[in-house]
Order: structure tokens, then C-alpha cells, then sequence
């Protein structure tokens, strides 16, 4: 682990969060970006029937979220390293607030994917500079939080979005603004919040400059990277068939089910991800990611299952084994790369990361959406957990091979 010392820029004049109150701060953060990331799943199928658009569109409105955040941390990873926590935070809280207002107010798929395109970009700017400050702030004589909240809070606040959403579905009248509103408060204030810490980038002020797109992976964590890639590329591809397919499945097994039921199913995912995330955190971080993987064959193959037997409760199962798969998976990568990384590498090694993860969650659902769109639901299934099933041997010897080169 890391143990070099973090510098903290005081600001003159000002009243600053002490580190535990700025830990817990940024851990919020991360939750809420996640949260807001995911409250849209439950409600896609209200959007679907009231819009009337197709499974393709379906996936452009999820994997434009994707692709925005991807081009943010390709484009802007090592910000908050060069320019400060403080006011990279403030500025993509800020966007983040307004997207959900453009979400509240949404009246078409168009505006939806304007909204979701807004959204990615602050996340992917938020989500390294947060995860980063975690480590910042990490009690000394407690190391190891940080890796775990990096690992379990995204998937939490899934889980929290998911929850809330499903019940607005259920239970509220305007379910398609409620949840929005509500966040858009969450981070108007979370912005205000983030200039109360101390600054921990690292860098001198008059050095900071804005830094050029580039993928910058901390040296110690590259071999960790590239041993873990196609694991992670099978995790997240899975999870963003449940994420973005999931729901439009688990309506046409239990079509009489209430509307809330396809966010139900993406909620077991998270929230089984979660548990994995917390229960496997004293165990190897090599090992856990072994687990995960393993855990994706009998993931895909119990979704196929559901598909061809028309059978929610296969479908369940597998939407349950593919949370451990994806839980373990990036617990034990998340570990392995952050155990590596200096304080001024923590940002673009998260970016790094991120980017591998968020093009194995969105590219291969946009090509589900197309293939759902002429062949449908089954066949786009098909395909989908063939390609999980093919990377699993390739998950499995990419440690072997970094370990002897």
C-alpha cells in the first residue's frame, strides 16, 4: 500500500471540514452520483410505453450516460490532480444538478439522452476526483477504507437509486420528476459542501495546469491493470445487460407484474454486488476476482435459461449470480489497483479504470439494442452471454501471463 504522505492546502480565512467529516462528505458524493446514475432504470419502461421508442433506443438513452462519462475521463482523469479536489468537485456537482433538473423536466427520448449525455460528462469528472479524495482522506491507522468505499459505494448507491425509484414507480404520482427534484437538491448542496475541505491533490497552485487527454495509469499499477482487463470487461458487460435489457426482460417473463418489477430485478444485482463487496474485503484481493469470475458462467448460462424457458425465476438467479460475479470482480481490482498508486496517480488510475469499465458497460448494449431492435430479446441475449462466456477463459489466464512476464 502506498504510504506516501498527503499534502493539505489549507484555505486561509476559512472553516474547513475535519478529515473524518470530508471522508464521510466525499463518500456521499460517490453514492449520489451512483444513485442518480441508476434512477432512470426503473423508469424506463414507463418512458418506453409513453414514447413509444424501440429496444434500440432504449440503449442509446442507457449507454449515452456511458459514453459521456467515458469521453469526461478520457478527457479530463487527472483534472482534480492538477487542478484541485476542491474546485473540480464543485463545478461537475454543479452540472450534475442540472442535468436532473433537464431530467425532471424531460418530454421526449431526445431530451433524455441530452440529459443522460450532461450527466455522464459530470460523473466521469466527479467519480475520479471523489474516489481520489477518499484516499486523500483515509484515517492513517485505518488503511483499506478507501479501496473498500471506492468499491462499495457505487454499487450502494446503484442499489439506493434503484430502491427509490422502483417505490416512485409504485407508489408516487409523478415518478418521472420526484426522484430528480430530490436530487438535484442533493447535489446543489454537495457542492457547497465540497469547497469546506482541504484541498489534497498534492500539487502547488502556481503548478497546476490543465493537464493533456491521456489515459495515465499509476507505473506500480499497471501490471494489476492489464491482469484484471478482461475480467473486468466481462463483469460490467453483464452488468449493463441487466441494467439496460434486464428490465425489458423481466416485463416480457411477468408481463402481468407490476410496472416496478423490472427495477426490482436490477436492485437484487446491486444489492448482491454490495454484499460481496463487504463480505469479501479481508480476503485476497487475487482471489476475490477469481470468484467473481467464476461466478459469471453459471451467470450467463442461468440467463439464458430464462430466456429460452421463459422463466423469471432463472432470470432472477442469474441477475443474482451476476451481482457476485460483477461485486467480486471489482472489489478485488479496485484493491489491487489502488494499493499501487501514489496520491498524485490516485485520479487517473481511477480514470483508467473507469474507462475500461464503462466501454465494457455501454458499447456491447448499444449492439444488444440493435440486435434486440431486428432479431429480438432472445437472440440479442444469445449473443450477449456468449461473449461473457468467451472472456471468462481469457479472465482467467491474464494473471498467469502478467505474473510470468
Amino acid at each position: 500500500m502506498a504510504t506516501d504522505a498527503v499534502t493539505v492546502v489549507h484555505a486561509p480565512h476559512r472553516t474547513t471540514l475535519r478529515r473524518r467529516g470530508a471522508f464521510a462528505l466525499h463518500a456521499s458524493v460517490l453514492a449520489a452520483l451512483l444513485a442518480a446514475s441508476s434512477v432512470p432504470t426503473p423508469l424506463y419502461a414507463l418512458y418506453q410505453e409513453e414514447w413509444r421508442f424501440s429496444p434500440l433506443t432504449l440503449t442509446i438513452v442507457f449507454s449515452a450516460y456511458a459514453l459521456a462519462l467515458l469521453a469526461a475521463l478520457l478527457g479530463t482523469g487527472e483534472l482534480s490532480d492538477h487542478l484541485g479536489r476542491r474546485p473540480v468537485l464543485a463545478a461537475s456537482l454543479a452540472a450534475e444538478a442540472v442535468s436532473m433538473a433537464i431530467f425532471a423536466g424531460a418530454s421526449s427520448a431526445g431530451v433524455l439522452i441530452a440529459a443522460r449525455v450532461l450527466q455522464g460528462l459530470a460523473t466521469g469528472v466527479a467519480t475520479s476526483a471523489a474516489g481520489a479524495a477518499l484516499v486523500d482522506f483515509e484515517h492513517r491507522g485505518r488503511p483499506g477504507r478507501a479501496a473498500l468505499a471506492n468499491s462499495i459505494l457505487p454499487v450502494l448507491g446503484m442499489a439506493a437509486g434503484v430502491l427509490i425509484s422502483t417505490a416512485l414507480v409504485q407508489f408516487a404520482l409523478a415518478p418521472e420528476r420526484t426522484g430528480y427534484i430530490a436530487l438535484f437538491a442533493v447535489f446543489a448542496a454537495q457542492s457547497a459542501a465540497v469547497t469546506r475541505t482541504d484541498e489534497t491533490s498534492g500539487r502547488p497552485a502556481q503548478s497546476r495546469r490543465l493537464p493533456r487527454p491521456r489515459i495515465a495509469v499509476a507505473p506500480a499499477a499497471r501490471p494489476a491493470l492489464l491482469a484484471t482487463v478482461p475480467a473486468v470487461i466481462a463483469a460490467w458487460a453483464l452488468g449493463g445487460f441487466c441494467s439496460s435489457l434486464g428490465p425489458s426482460l423481466a416485463r416480457l417473463m411477468a408481463p402481468g407484474a407490476p410496472a416496478s418489477v423490472g427495477g426490482l430485478t436490477f436492485l437484487a444485482f446491486t444489492l448482491t454486488a454490495a454484499i460481496v463487496i463487504a463480505a469479501a474485503r479481508r480476503l485476497p484481493a487475487r482471489a476475490v476476482s477469481a470468484i467473481g469470475v467464476f461466478a459469471l458462467v453459471p451467470a450467463a448460462i442461468a440467463t439464458l435459461a430464462a430466456v429460452y424457458g421463459l422463466s423469471f425465476a432463472a432470470l432472477f438467479c442469474g441477475t443474482v449470480l451476476a451481482g457476485i460475479g460483477f461485486g467480486a470482480v471489482t472489489q478485488g481490482t479496485l484493491r489491487q489497483l489502488l494499493a499501487a498508486a501514489l496520491p498524485g496517480q490516485r485520479s487517473g488510475t481511477l480514470a483508467a479504470y473507469y474507462i475500461v469499465a464503462y466501454l465494457a458497460m455501454s458499447l456491447p448494449s448499444v449492439a444488444a439494442g440493435l440486435v434486440a431492435t431486428d432479431w429480438g430479446l432472445a437472440t440479442a441475449t444469445s449473443l450477449y452471454c456468449a461473449v461473457v462466456l468467451a472472456l471468462v477463459p481469457a479472465a482467467f489466464a491474464a494473471p498467469i501471463l502478467a505474473r510470468r512476464g
